[in-house]
């Protein structure tokens, strides 16, 4: 199994704890099987429970291992592909389908939130799509158009307003997403899990997946030290599936981009400082050729990310360029620390859309969320619980092959590098 360098994530340092799960031992059998402990898997698990149907998960590491516990926690609507651009591509029928599911999105997790009791600092006071100097603000007018025209209550607003609602600089707009929010997503996903166990569901932690083989209706997986024999698969590892050597099903990342994404988070702030930036505790990133994010959490922690993977090379120049970024946007935050820094992988398609694929009979995953996982993680999680036990309309896409990318390696590592150069020097100025 592939390893990683062991970074201070402020999500691990502040969710609740996760449930008791352990490795799967022995030899175990299901209606579903699922595989991979994120948003997808876990949401499928929990719906699959409900539908009183016996779901059995597997993860490789613990709960929200990947993505799920390395996400900035803006659970948005829809993608971030314009809507018109989404239905030129999928088409109308299928389009339209998407966007209204994606765009309730939000409403389904904080719905499982309020109905599980799920303590995940959730805050449903919208997102902030800030505004980068006058191209940034056309843009937010096209997607702002785009949405009203299907009944979605968006909003740009002046750079005064942005600046109020931000406590930002440099900034010259905004688009307000009201149906949007923000969450602790490592929280969230432990949540999920509780509540999928209480529902019914297995679920094995410390268990990759290593091998599976096909025996007349059934799949029998070969998972940590035990086995799992299932007639259907869910397959919900998404940028995080390469991770063990070996495993099947792998062939589905070959047509992820990765691109990395990192965050830090400073010291609690003082309350005149913590109450000026995001004073409404909405999340915020921008349009920026090279994204940025900010948010706040419970705690007045100030976190701040961008593109770039904190590897022992580049996480110098990251943290000096956050330390920079910081003091540009917020020029009365005063003295700051540091006190936790992470990173992780965004899968991106090539249309940066998601992506719904048979693998082999049965076997059925979909991924592919281009830095949108918390809604349409669950959403997706839903909609593959319904599918298994016989609704073949319940995913809003339509299935394909999977195409690998022979430029996904040179992509990434664009990515990575690009992002670093552009650190080094960004905002010095």
């Amino acid at each position: 199994m592939a390893t990683e360098r062991p970074l201070p994530n402020l999500w691990h340092a502040t969710a609740p704890a996760a449930p008791e799960t352990g490795p799967l031992t022995g030899d175990r059998t299901a209606d579903v099987a699922i595989v991979g402990g994120g948003f997808t898997g876990l949401s499928a698990a929990l719906h699959l429970a409900e539908l009183g149907v016996k779901a059995t998960l597997v993860e490789a590491q613990t709960i929200g291992h990947g993505g799920s516990g390395r996400n900035v926690g803006l659970v948005n609507a829809g993608m971030w592909v314009k809507p018109d651009d989404l239905v030129a591509t999928l088409g109308p029928a299928a389009g339209d389908r998407l966007l209204a599911e994606l765009g309730d999105g939000p409403s389904l997790v904080y719905e499982l939130v309020a109905k599980h009791g799920i303590a995940c600092e959730a805050v449903r006071k919208g997102t902030l799509h800030m505004a980068v100097g006058a191209h940034g603000l056309r843009e937010l007018r096209e997607r702002e158009a785009q949405w009203k025209r299907r009944g979605a209550p968006v909003e740009v607003l002046s750079d005064e307003k942005a600046h109020a609602l931000s406590g930002a600089e440099g900034f010259s707009g905004a688009l307000l997403d009201r149906r949007a929010g923000t969450i602790q997503p490592l929280a969230y996903a432990r949540g999920l899990a509780r509540a999928a166990l209480d529902a019914g569901a297995e679920i094995f932690t410390n268990t990759p997946l290593l091998a599976a083989d096909r025996k007349g209706d059934l799949w029998k997986l070969a998972a940590g030290d035990g086995s799992l024999t299932a007639p259907h698969v869910i397959v919900a590892t998404d940028a995080y599936g390469s991770l063990v050597d070996g495993a099947p099903w792998r062939a589905q990342t070959q047509e992820l981009t990765i691109l990395p994404y990192f965050q830090f988070a400073t010291n609690p702030l003082q309350e005149d400082v913590a109450s000026r930036i995001l004073p409404e505790r909405q999340g915020a990133w921008d349009t920026g050729l090279v994204m940025t994010s900010f948010r706040m959490d419970q705690q007045n922690r100030l976190i701040f990310g961008s593109i770039g993977r904190l590897d022992a090379i580049a996480e110098g120049t990251h943290r000096a360029f956050a330390t920079r970024s910081v003091r540009k946007l917020f020029p009365y935050i005063g003295d700051f620390r540091f006190e936790y820094w992470w990173d992780g992988r965004i899968g991106m398609t090539a249309n940066n859309l998601p992506v719904m694929h048979l693998l082999a009979p049965n076997v059925v995953s979909v991924g592919g969320y281009n830095g949108r996982g918390i809604a349409p993680g669950t959403v997706f999680g839903r909609a593959l619980a319904r599918y298994v036990v016989g609704d073949a309309t319940a995913v809003p896409l339509a299935e394909t092959p999977v195409t690998p990318d022979p430029w996904r390696n040179l992509k990434s590592a664009f990515y990575h590098i690009g992002a670093q150069a552009k650190h080094l020097i960004d905002r010095r100025f």
